[in-house]
C-alpha cells in the first residue's frame, strides 16, 4: 500500500480544465491511524473551494485493484477524495464551450481532494485492494436530470490508464458509451427572466438575445403564489433568477384593490423566488426601486442606508429587498426614474411638445433616469463578472434634476420652446386630485460609488435620453 502524505497544509491546485480543482489535505496520524477533516466548509471555502452546498454523501467501495469506474456527467457539482486505499483519476470537461473534450489526470489518496464542477466527466481507476472513494454532491438523483458520458477508451481522450483496459474490471455499461464526436455536450445552467413582457424584460430580451441557456417567463408561465413552486421547475438546473416583475402603479397601491396586488407581486413574489433560490444554490437578481427610501435625505442614497418608504409601493419594495436579500447569492439592482419600452414620462413629454400642448410639471422632486437597456446592461455585467453579491444603485450618471427639467430637455431635444414647461410644487400638482395619491420621496438620487468600484461605469443621463429620443 502506498504511504499516506501526513504534515500537508490546506490548499488548492488550478487545472488544465476549469473550475476543476485539487487540494491538499491535512492529514494527521500517529501508531493508531490518520485523521483528516474531509470536507469543512469555513476553512475550504477560504481557501477557494465554491461554497456549492452538498446535499448528499456516497461512498463506492471497491474490493480489487483495476476497478474503473466512469466516464460520467452528472448535473451537480462533486467533492471527491478517498477515505483509503488510492485511486488514478481521470476527468474529461464535456461542458459545452471552448474546453470540450479537455482531459486532466492525477492520483488521489486520503490526502488529495478535487472539486469536480457540473459537466465534468469523472472516472477513476483503483490502485489499491480496499479502495474506498467517496464524494459530496449538491442535488439528488432524478430520472429528470440530464447526463452525459464518454467512452473510458475514447481515442481523443487518450486516458493513459495505469492498468490496460483489457485487463482491468469495466461494466458493460461504462465500456458501451459513445465517442468524443458523439457525446451531447452538457449545457449551461439556465438562467430564467421572470417579468418577460415588462418594460425591463423587453430590454433584457435585446441584451441577452441569442444565448441559448435563458428562458423567459411571464406571470401566466410561472405562478409565484402557487403552493406548488417548488416542484414547478427541476430548479437545481437554473443558474440564475432575474425577477423583472414588479407592480409599478405607484398611487393605484394606495387603494385597497391594488394593495392586495403590490404586496403579492413585490413582497410575497420575491419571497417565494427567494425560498427557491436558497434552496437550490441560484443567485437571484431582484429589480428595486427608490421609493424604498422617504427622499429626507441630503445626499444621494448610499446602498447600505436603512429603509424607510413612504407609501404602499415603496414599503413593498422594501418587503421584497428583506426576502431578495436572504439569498447567500443575490444581487439588488436599486434604480429610480425608469424609462424604457411602452408608456413612460419621457414618451409623454414628446408627445405633448408635438401637440402643442404647455404642461406643468412637478419641480422639487431630484433624481436621474435609469433606462431600461442601461439595467439590462449592468444585470448582465454583474452576471458575466460576478462581483461581491449584495445590493448595487444603478441610474443614469450626471448632475441630479428635476422632473420639470428633464420635461424641459426632452422639449429642447425635439426642436421644441422648453419655455413652455411649468414648474410646480409635488403639491400643488395633485391638489385637485380625486384618487388615492401616493407620497413621493423629494430625494431619489441615487449613490453609483458600488456600481463604479464593480466595473461598470454608468453613462451620463443627457447622452442617453439624446438617444432614446433618436431611437
Amino acid at each position: 500500500m502506498g504511504e499516506i502524505d501526513f504534515g500537508k497544509s490546506l490548499s488548492r491546485t488550478e487545472t488544465s480544465i476549469p473550475g476543476l480543482v485539487v487540494f491538499d489535505l491535512p492529514v494527521h496520524g500517529d501508531s493508531r491511524g490518520w485523521f483528516k477533516e474531509n470536507w469543512q466548509r469555513e476553512k475550504m471555502t477560504a481557501a477557494g473551494l465554491p461554497d456549492f452546498g452538498p446535499v448528499q454523501n456516497n461512498v463506492s467501495f471497491n474490493d480489487a485493484v483495476g476497478t474503473t469506474r466512469g466516464i460520467h456527467a452528472e448535473p451537480w457539482d462533486k467533492w471527491v477524495s478517498v477515505a483509503t486505499g488510492r485511486i488514478f483519476g481521470a476527468w474529461v470537461d464535456l461542458r459545452d464551450g471552448p474546453s470540450f473534450g479537455a482531459v486532466f489526470t492525477t492520483e488521489l489518496d486520503a490526502s488529495k481532494a478535487i472539486f469536480v464542477p457540473r459537466g465534468v466527466g469523472n472516472s477513476y481507476q483503483t490502485l489499491e485492494p480496499d479502495t474506498a472513494y467517496t464524494y459530496l454532491v449538491n442535488d439528488h438523483w432524478s430520472p429528470d436530470a440530464t447526463y452525459s458520458f464518454l467512452n473510458l477508451a475514447d481515442e481523443t481522450a487518450a486516458i493513459a490508464w495505469p492498468i490496460p483496459l483489457t485487463d482491468a474490471e469495466v461494466s458493460a455499461k461504462d465500456l458501451a458509451h459513445p465517442r468524443l464526436d458523439d457525446v451531447e455536450p452538457v449545457a449551461p445552467r439556465k438562467t430564467l427572466v421572470l417579468g418577460a413582457a415588462g418594460q425591463l424584460g423587453t430590454a433584457l430580451r435585446a441584451e441577452l438575445a441569442g444565448l441559448d441557456h435563458v428562458e423567459w417567463a411571464t406571470r401566466a408561465d410561472l405562478d409565484l403564489a402557487s403552493a406548488d413552486l417548488a416542484s414547478a421547475r427541476r430548479w437545481r438546473d437554473y443558474e440564475t433568477i432575474i425577477n423583472a416583475a414588479a407592480y409599478t402603479a405607484v398611487d393605484l397601491a394606495e387603494t385597497s384593490e391594488g394593495r392586495v396586488d403590490a404586496w403579492a407581486a413585490n413582497a410575497s413574489g420575491p419571497a417565494g423566488l427567494a425560498r427557491i433560490a436558497a434552496a437550490n444554490g441560484i443567485s437571484l437578481v431582484h429589480v428595486s426601486s427608490d421609493y424604498v427610501f422617504d427622499g429626507a435625505s441630503d445626499r444621494a442614497y448610499r446602498e447600505d442606508d436603512p429603509l424607510c418608504p413612504l407609501g404602499v409601493y415603496g414599503q413593498t419594495k422594501a418587503a421584497g429587498d428583506i426576502a431578495a436579500s436572504t439569498v447567500p447569492r443575490h444581487y439588488i439592482v436599486r434604480t429610480s426614474w425608469v424609462i424604457g419600452d411602452g408608456d413612460n414620462f419621457v414618451r409623454t413629454m414628446a408627445s405633448l411638445a408635438s401637440r402643442g400642448i404647455d404642461p406643468k410639471v412637478v419641480d422639487d422632486q431630484r433624481g436621474r433616469l435609469t433606462f431600461a437597456s442601461q439595467i439590462a446592461g449592468f444585470i448582465r455585467h454583474l452576471l458575466e463578472k460576478r462581483p461581491t453579491f449584495g445590493v448595487y444603485n444603478l441610474t443614469s450618471d450626471g448632475d441630479a434634476v428635476t422632473w420639470a427639467d428633464v420635461a424641459r430637455r426632452v422639449f429642447e431635444l425635439t426642436g421644441h420652446d422648453p419655455a413652455r414647461v411649468t414648474g410646480v410644487s409635488t403639491e400643488d400638482y395633485f391638489a385637485a386630485a380625486t384618487a388615492p395619491v401616493a407620497p413621493r420621496p423629494r430625494n431619489s438620487v441615487l449613490d453609483l460609488t458600488r456600481a463604479r468600484e464593480s466595473g461598470f461605469a454608468a453613462e451620463v443621463g443627457d447622452t442617453l435620453l439624446r438617444e432614446y429620443l433618436a431611437s
